[in-house]
């Protein structure tokens, strides 16, 4: 009987966790404070007014309010959260 594993055996059972990115919220939906609004990587979406950038690329807005995705010339695309009143 051999004294140690199959060499196969121990080099596996490890994953990453799944990233969950895309677009969280649409345009017209009323957001909170801090709300992710896009999980990305790189700017596919650039930050309008009152939204911010994080350093994985994540949107996020800064207000409370209602999101608007406007363009950006003639292929970007940028999100915006105006206050609500």
């Amino acid at each position: 009987m051999a004294h140690k594993k199959g060499q196969g055996a121990t080099r596996n059972g490890r994953d990453s966790n799944p990233q969950y990115r895309g677009v969280k919220v649409f345009g017209g939906q009323t957001v909170t404070a801090g709300s992710i609004l896009v999980r990305q990587v790189g700017t596919t979406f650039h930050p309008g007014d009152n939204v911010s950038i994080g350093k994985d690329y994540t949107l996020w807005s800064r207000v409370d309010g209602v999101v608007k995705w406007e363009r950006r010339g003639k292929r970007g695309k940028r999100v915006s959260v105006h206050p609500a009143e």
